[in-house]
C-alpha cells in the first residue's frame, strides 16, 4: 500500500454540506452513490443529524484536509428492509467514498476504511462491522479484503444484490 498518511475523522457538519453535495456529484461517486438533488441531501443530512437517528455521518480527513465521506449506523432495526435478519445491536454498517478520483487506487481508501473500523472497535459495544459492496465493485470489494474484512456471499438487499462482507471484532 502507497503512504496515504494519517486519517482521521470528524463529524459531518451544516458547514459541510457545500462541499458533500458538490462530492456527490462527482462522476466517480455518482457511479456507485445515488445523483441528488442538494436540497434532497440537505433533507438526508437533517434526518441522519435527527434526534435518534443511528446513522453518524462523518468527514474523513488526511493531514487536515477533507479527503472523503465515511458514515457509520446500527444496523439492528436500520428498517427499510435493510438487515431483518441482523439482531445484535453491536453490529455496525458503514458506507463510504473517496471525494477525489485521484486518490483511487493509492491506499487511501484502505487506510480510510481500517482506520474507521478500528475508531468504532474502540467502543466495546461494537462486535462487528458489515459492509455491503455491489458484486460487481470491485475496486470496493478489494478495498475491503485488504482493510480485514472477510466475504461471507450474495445478498439481497433494498438497493440490489450485494455481496455481504463482515469484519468481527478480535478478527
Amino acid at each position: 500500500m502507497r503512504d496515504a498518511g494519517a486519517i482521521t475523522f470528524r463529524r459531518l457538519t451544516m458547514a459541510d454540506l457545500p462541499m458533500f453535495i458538490e462530492w456527490r456529484g462527482r462522476p466517480h461517486v455518482m457511479e456507485w452513490w445515488p445523483n441528488e438533488r442538494a436540497r434532497d441531501i440537505e433533507a438526508e443530512y437533517a434526518e441522519l443529524t435527527a434526534p435518534g437517528s443511528t446513522t453518524i455521518p462523518y468527514v474523513a480527513l488526511r493531514e487536515g484536509e477533507p479527503v472523503g465521506y465515511i458514515q457509520s449506523y446500527v444496523a439492528a432495526g436500520s428498517g427499510e428492509g435493510w438487515w431483518p435478519d441482523v439482531t445484535d445491536p453491536g453490529v455496525r454498517g458503514i458506507d463510504q467514498f473517496l471525494a477525489h478520483a485521484g486518490h483511487l487506487n493509492q491506499g487511501m481508501g484502505t487506510a480510510m476504511v481500517r482506520g474507521f473500523v478500528e475508531t468504532l472497535f474502540a467502543d466495546p459495544a461494537v462486535t462487528r462491522v458489515q459492509v455491503d459492496p455491489a458484486p460487481d465493485n470491485a475496486r470496493a470489494i478489494r478495498c475491503y479484503e485488504k482493510a480485514g474484512f472477510r466475504a461471507h456471499g450474495l445478498i439481497e438487499t433494498p438497493d440490489g444484490k450485494a455481496l455481504i462482507m463482515y469484519w468481527d471484532r478480535g478478527a
